[in-house]
């Protein structure tokens, strides 16, 4: 029970990569007041915890409306993360090119903290894990990401920004492993269910 939990609280904080959105962060707030953050993050991380929390809701009905199976999704999925995490690797994080509109829901709380990732991500911990397991991860993951963004000033003077750039690419590097892990594991699925000859 606490090896489920513990993957998926994993998974989603890898997904998350909430260390390596600090610095676009910091750099799209830097000419705001101590306030004007708070406010930010506080309207970010509340659109961002609601669009996740509908995905998982809703996720498994979206599957059965347009005849999708789970294993069907696995492999999508990991290919999504796998690229989301090869994009990263190689120097461009999937939001950059998409820092657009006003800082706060667009682009912090979506694409940069709920993004194809996490959402990807978490619709399949509640095939894997269920409800229970994937919500608590899941808020546990966004009540880290607030106070992290709350204190983003702390932290970036703790590890500087070399540190924060190590990190996000080794939460990049677990990401594209678990990504590969759930293509294999989507396929095997698909091969049992004999998806394949069909």
């Amino acid at each position: 029970m606490f090896q489920s939990f513990a993957l998926t609280f994993t998974a989603i904080f890898v997904a998350l990569d909430i260390i390596g959105t600090l610095p676009m962060y910091i750099a799209m707030t830097q000419q705001m007041g101590k306030k004007e953050r708070d406010k930010v993050v506080n309207v970010s991380m509340a659109v961002a915890l609601i669009v996740a929390l509908v995905f998982v809701i809703v996720g498994e009905g979206i599957f059965r409306f347009l005849g999708i199976t789970l294993f069907d999704f696995k492999i999508a999925g990991g290919l999504v993360l796998l690229l989301v995490s090869l994009a990263d690797l190689l120097g461009r994080h999937e939001a950059t090119n998409r820092a657009s509109g006003s800082t706060g829901v667009v682009p912090l709380a979506v694409p940069l903290i709920t993004g194809p990732g996490v959402i990807t991500t978490l619709i399949l911990q509640v095939g894997n894990a269920g409800y229970l397991f994937t919500v608590t991860a899941l808020l546990l993951n966004y009540l880290f990401a607030w106070l992290l963004l709350r204190r983003s000033d702390r932290v970036t003077a703790l590890i500087g920004q070399d540190g924060t750039v190590v990190v996000s690419k080794i939460a990049a590097l677990l990401l594209a492993a678990i990504a590969v892990g759930m293509i294999r594991g989507g396929v095997f699925e698909a091969i049992r269910a004999g998806h394949f000859l069909n």
